[in-house]
């Protein structure tokens, strides 16, 4: 190992234990019950609780999927991505936040199933099974993306092999999930939020520079047919570097699938679940405006990275997969050793921080939702929290054969489970919180129409080509919550109970 690589990997070694640090110090707090363990006992303060919502949200293709898929085809794909999440990111804090904050505190929910089982007042506890193996289902492949991202990082570092980097990483995120639980998450995702944007600005600023400055990367990324346009696709070469196609016209199909990510966060637990944590729902929109602002600063400085790659001498791929390293080829070429390493755990610090979300929601579907919920009822908390790690070990197993394909791209894995969440919990917890007319059928309905229509559309569906080949999210999301409407109306009302409970909510 050279001397470059033993800095980087001590600049590692101290994020890490910074980590742990953090892991040990919460691990008393956090094994106290099961609602300290799953969310941090409701004591998030506005800055944790944006900064982890969005660092537990990004994982690893904020700094390798998204600057890759830039670098690759330019700015359309990347830059229409980036917009989406963006309005979605502000529109999800402006009128989710607050009232599912208010919604789990009525009735005392502590994870998304739950708030759903108990927003329709369920005795037979379908829409928490639904929710909890969905759940499972997605998260697991969102975990098998950060394990990948891991894997990756240390091959193109250490040039180690990919498959004992990547079980490694899984082996950290395991025991440190196992130690602290949500609240150790949520604040070392405020450091790793940190960690993650002063990285991307670094390297944003470090590469203008080493490609001659920004005019010179502006006139670079126009002199490629397509590449430096939002109503235009590139088409790169394969088989020789920096080399193009004629452009092709980016219709408004594949601006509406790019627009379409926004959609996503109406569904995405990790996120949800920050709103419920905070401490006072009044702090919600100091919350709003932090994470916004770093959403678009993190963003705007990962698709610029990818579009000055191409100019940057030395710097050059010949598919989309091989494009995902820009970021860490930049910093090993420009910064010194020991601070490359300390920007690549910038990676590192996204792939943990979504991970240890992932494996921790997943297993408290299974642990209090299922297994506390439905088959022991009166099981203590010390058990539950026992349940929850063992069956974490198995999702992580899973996790990591759904990473052992090296090849497979860290932004397409990133989509499918992305549409998965949206699909199925984002048109749900929209009529859950804003149409007391939401009836009990409808919800599962809405639940099973949207998580299945994402398998449907993307492995059937989406290979007729042409207008089908839309991102799943948005077909999957229409028709769900086509079908929560329709089937609310036709089906049995909401009891009083609920619908004056729902009254409630929304007054207080």
């Amino acid at each position: 190992m050279s001397s470059a690589n033993i800095q980087h990997l001590l600049a590692m070694v101290i994020y890490m234990l910074a980590v742990v640090g953090i892991g040990i110090y919460f691990a008393k707090k956090a094994n106290k019950n099961a609602e300290s363990y799953f969310l941090g006992g409701r004591t998030l303060g506005p800055w944790v609780a944006a900064f982890s919502a969005e660092a537990s949200d990004m994982s690893g293709w904020l700094l390798m999927g998204l600057p890759g898929l830039a670098y690759w085809s330019g700015l359309a794909s990347a830059g229409w991505t980036a917009i989406g999440l963006f309005v979605g990111t502000y529109f999800n804090w402006l009128i989710v936040s607050k009232r599912l904050h208010k919604y789990s505190v009525k009735l005392d929910a502590i994870t998304i199933p739950g708030f759903f089982s108990k927003r329709f007042h369920e005795k037979n506890k379908i829409i928490l099974i639904i929710a909890s193996l969905f759940i499972i289902i997605f998260f697991t492949v969102y975990a098998g993306q950060c394990l990948a991202s891991c894997g990756k990082l240390f091959v193109n570092l250490f040039d180690l092999g990919y498959h004992e980097m990547m079980i490694a990483a899984a082996i950290f995120v395991l025991l440190y999930t196992f130690l602290g639980g949500f609240l150790a998450e949520s604040a070392s995702d405020f450091m790793q939020a940190v960690v993650m944007i002063i990285a991307l600005v670094v390297i944003f600023v470090l590469a203008v520079f080493n490609a001659g400055g920004w005019a010179e990367v502006i006139s670079n990324a126009k002199s490629y047919d397509g590449f430096f346009s939002l109503i235009k696709t590139a088409t790169p070469s394969t088989t020789e570097a920096n080399a193009f196609g004629a452009a092709e016209p980016y219709t408004f199909l594949s601006i509406c699938s790019c627009l379409a990510w926004g959609l996503g966060y109406f569904g995405m637990p990790q996120v949800l679940l920050r709103f419920m944590g905070i401490r006072d729902g009044k702090e919600l929109t100091r919350s709003r405006r932090v994470a916004c602002i770093w959403l678009f600063i993190s963003m705007t400085a990962a698709v610029l990275i990818g579009i000055v790659g191409r100019s940057v001498a030395g710097i050059s791929y010949l598919s989309n997969a091989e494009a995902e390293n820009i970021f860490i080829d930049t910093a090993t070429a420009f910064l010194p050793p020991i601070f490359a390493g300390f920007a690549c755990a910038g990676i590192l610090a996204a792939s943990i921080s979504s991970s240890d979300s992932y494996l921790l929601i997943s297993t408290s579907a299974l642990a209090e939702n299922i297994y506390h919920g439905i088959i022991k009822k009166n099981a203590s908390d010390k058990e539950i929290m026992w349940v929850s790690r063992i069956s974490m070990a198995i999702i992580t197993i899973i996790a990591m054969i759904i990473a052992w394909d090296s090849n497979s791209t860290i932004f397409g894995i990133t989509s499918f489970a992305w549409a998965g969440f949206g699909a199925t919990f984002g048109p749900l917890m929209l009529f859950s919180l804003f149409w007391k007319k939401t009836s009990y059928a409808g919800a599962i309905a809405g639940m099973l129409s949207g998580g299945i229509m994402v398998f449907v559309w993307k492995l059937a569906i989406a290979k007729l080509g042409g207008i089908f080949a839309i991102y799943e999210l948005l077909p999957a999301f229409i028709i769900s919550s086509i079908v929560i409407y329709v089937v609310s109306l036709l089906s049995k009302k909401p009891s009083s109970e609920i619908t004056d409970e729902f009254e409630i909510v929304i007054n207080n």
